[in-house]
C-alpha cells in the first residue's frame, strides 16, 4: 500500500510531534518488525548518560556521522526508513551485527540461514539490494557458516545505507525539526556568556 502526500502532516511542528512519538514507541518496543527473531532488539544505550552524553548532543551528532547514527540513533533512522518503505536495508544490517555475536556453531548454522533465506535470496521477503556476485558468495559462505559470512554484504548494504539513505535521512523535515529542537534545547542548556560592554 502506497501512502500519499495527504497522508503526512503539512504542518512542521506536527511532523515533528510524530516523528517523536514514532521515534517514542521504537525506543520502548523491545523488538522490531517481523516475529522471527532475526532482527534483534532495539533498546536506547545506556552509555549516553554514563559518558555525560544527552539526547540532544546525540541528535546533532548524527548529522557528522554515520557511524553515530548507527550506534545511537538506530530508532530513529529504522523510524525514517519506515517512512520511506526501506528499512530491510538497516534490519539486515543490524541482524548481521547480532549474527556475529553468536558462539554456538548450531545456533550460527541455523540463524545464518534464516537470515539468508529472510534477507539474501532472490523473493526473500526483506530482500537487500545487492548483485549477483555477492549474493552468490553469501550463497557458498553459508555452505560452512562463519561469524563473517555476511560481511560482504553488510558491507555493501552499509554503503548503500550511507551513501543513498543517511542524506535522505538528514534532509527530511522531521530530522531537520528534531536537530533544531535539539540545537536549542543545547544552546538553553548551556550557561550564556556575559556580554560585554
Amino acid at each position: 500500500m502506497c501512502r500519499t502526500l495527504a497522508a503526512f502532516p503539512t504542518n512542521c511542528l506536527e511532523r515533528a510531534k510524530e516523528f517523536k512519538t514514532r521515534l517514542g514507541i521504537f525506543l520502548h518496543k523491545s523488538e522490531l518488525g517481523s516475529g522471527t527473531g532475526s532482527v534483534g532488539k532495539f533498546e536506547w544505550d545506556s552509555k549516553h548518560s554514563k559518558e555525560g552524553r544527552n539526547f540532544s548532543e546525540d541528535v546533532l551528532g548524527w548529522r557528522e556521522s554515520f557511524d553515530l547514527l548507527l550506534s545511537n540513533g538506530v530508532a530513529a533512522f529504522h523510524a525514517f526508513l519506515k517512512t520511506e518503505f526501506s528499512e530491510e536495508n538497516l534490519e539486515f544490517w543490524l541482524a548481521c551485527e547480532e549474527f556475529r555475536k553468536l558462539r554456538s556453531a548450531t545456533k550460527l548454522a541455523s540463524r545464518a540461514h534464516r537470515i539468508f533465506e529472510e534477507f539474501i535470496c532472490s523473493e526473500a521477503p526483506k530482500e537487500v539490494n545487492i548483485d549477483h556476485e555477492t549474493r552468490e558468495l553469501t550463497r557458498t559462505n553459508l555452505q560452512t557458516p562463519t561469524a563473517m559470512c555476511f560481511d560482504v554484504a553488510q558491507g555493501k548494504t552499509r554503503t548503500l545505507m550511507e551513501k543513498d539513505s543517511y542524506p535522505r535521512f538528514l534532509k527530511s523535515p522531521a530530522y531537520r525539526d528534531l536537530a533544531a529542537e535539539a540545537a536549542a534545547a543545547s544552546a538553553s542548556a548551556s550557561p550564556s556568556e556575559p556580554s560585554h560592554t
